[in-house]
């Protein structure tokens, strides 16, 4: 799997970084960075709840 978050879309709220801070930083311009773009299986439910709980939408994630 791999992560992506769209700039434009992102307003720098930091949820993605509340649920999974070892996936997610926010940048110095206040938004959202993805620290591993292929996390592990492991990571599964962090990520989809980031991608579940973003209000902007601007996180998916990309099988494959």
């Amino acid at each position: 799997m791999r992560v992506i978050v769209d700039p434009v879309l992102c307003e720098g709220n930091g949820v993605c970084t509340q649920v999974a801070p070892e996936i997610f930083e926010l940048g110095d311009d206040d938004r959202a960075r993805v620290l591993v773009e292929h996390p592990t299986e492991a990571r599964r439910a962090e990520v989809e709840t980031a991608v579940r709980r973003c209000p902007r939408r601007a996180i998916r994630l990309v099988e494959g």
